[in-house]
This record gives C-alpha cells, sequence and structure tokens, in this order.
C-alpha cells in the first residue's frame, strides 16, 4: 500500500470484520504511534454503519491491549488506558470492561500478570491480533532476547524502547516507566490470526529481518513467521528492504 492513511484503513476494515463475526473471540489491540491513524480510520467506518449495526457492535465488543507500563494507571494520560479510553472506548461508546488492560497500579505486577493471563484465557484466548513493531524487534513489549514460549509477565524496557517512546513523555526518554506488563509471544502466537502493521522507513531494515531472516530470540518478532495465519500490512517506505513483487 503506498501510504500509512490506506494501512489504517484496511487494518481498521479487518478489525470491524472480525468484531461483527459470528462467534468472534477477543480482538487483541496495540498502542504506540502506529495505531493512533488505525483507530482513526476505525472510528470513521464505525460512525458510517446504522445504529442497530453500531449497537450489535458495542455489545459484542471484548478486546485484551497487549501491555501497561508498570506505575500509570487510567487517569494519566501518558498510561494506554487513557489511550485506548480516549481513541477508542470513550468514542465507540464501550464499557470500560469491554477493554481489558493489565493495572499498571497494581501492588504486585507479577500477580497481575497471571491475573491477565488467566482473564485472557477465560475469554477464550485472542481471534485477531494487531501488532506494531518495535525498532529493536519486540512486539508488545516483548524485549529482545525472546523465545516464542515466553508467557504474560513483568519486564524491564529497554533503553531503545524507552527511547522510542518517549515523545509520549515530553521527549524525556528518563521519564519513561521502567518496566511494563505485557502479553507474551505465547498468548500472541495462540491467536486464530495475527495482523502486523509496519508503516515508515525507519522500520523497513528490522521488518526484513522479522520476516526474511531464520526466526532468533535477538528479534523477537521474526517468531510470527511460524504463525500459519500472519498477515502484514506495510506502506511504500517500510517495504523498502522487502523484495518487490514482479
Amino acid at each position: 500500500m503506498a501510504d500509512p492513511g490506506a494501512v489504517a484503513e484496511a487494518v481498521a476494515e479487518r478489525l470491524l470484520q472480525e468484531r461483527r463475526a459470528s462467534c468472534p473471540r477477543p480482538l487483541g489491540l496495540a498502542t504506540g504511534r502506529t495505531m493512533v491513524p488505525v483507530y482513526g480510520a476505525l472510528r470513521r467506518q464505525f460512525d458510517r454503519f446504522n445504529a442497530p449495526d453500531q449497537q450489535a457492535i458495542r455489545q459484542g465488543w471484548l478486546s485484551f491491549n497487549l501491555d501497561e507500563y508498570v506505575g500509570l494507571g487510567p487517569t494519566d494520560p501518558r498510561s494506554f488506558a487513557a489511550f485506548m479510553a480516549d481513541q477508542l472506548q470513550g468514542p465507540l461508546g464501550l464499557a470500560p470492561a469491554q477493554v481489558q488492560l493489565p493495572d499498571g497500579l497494581a501492588a504486585d505486577p507479577l500477580q497481575e500478570a497471571g491475573r491477565y493471563r488467566a482473564a485472557l484465557v477465560g475469554a477464550g484466548g485472542i481471534g485477531l491480533q494487531l501488532l506494531g513493531l518495535g525498532s529493536n524487534g519486540h512486539v508488545g513489549f516483548n524485549e529482545p532476547p525472546c523465545g516464542p514460549e515466553a508467557p504474560c509477565r513483568c519486564l524491564a524496557l529497554s533503553a531503545a524502547t524507552r527511547a522510542q517512546n518517549a515523545p509520549a513523555f515530553g521527549g524525556d526518554a528518563g521519564a519513561v516507566p521502567l518496566q511494563a506488563i505485557t502479553l507474551g509471544l505465547a498468548e500472541i502466537l495462540a491467536a486464530e490470526r495475527i495482523l502486523l502493521v509496519v508503516t515508515g522507513a525507519a522500520k523497513a531494515s528490522m521488518l526484513r529481518r522479522a520476516l526474511l531472516e531464520p526466526p532468533c530470540p535477538e528479534v523477537p518478532a521474526s517468531w510470527l513467521q511460524h504463525h500459519p495465519r500472519l498477515e502484514v500490512l506495510v506502506d511504500g517506505p517500510a517495504a523498502t528492504a522487502l523484495p518487490q513483487e514482479r
């Protein structure tokens, strides 16, 4: 696809199709700059449905986000909970319980990771998992090195990830929390379908490593190659390092 706008529209269409399926499993959702246009497109497409269809989507909605910063709660505008409330929950008229995230303020983050994983398993696991790609090859907050069996857990964020996420913290990487709770590759790879969304030339080299080089712990996203229903949506700049179709 030529531009991020076209990618966002295509992703939003797939998410809404999944929600309108007869017996959908929960959506797996992501945050970050790549997802801002995706959720904008989803809101626009949702607004074009008639009132009964909108209500049906609302009633059937259940999603689990990949991750949350340790130490940030939903009232903190830098939290992923606040991001999802602003981008999706509020505009679509969803109840907070329909948009699940780890509790960044839990007294015991390790215990919270176990609770969150159990809640996801209890809901049937993920149907369609939406993913972005980190500059160091992470998906969710699964930092390298990371194997495909890694479970939902609390972990330390790398310097590269904290620098990548600094714009949401006034450009100060030092203000980015040191830890996060994330779904592991075990839960991600258990999804029925995975949709990897990558935009921008800065991700081109890492995308090539993730898709075309042998899977390895140093590029956690490379384990996605093993998934039987992986779909990758990229814009022109992100695709520059990939083989061109003839």
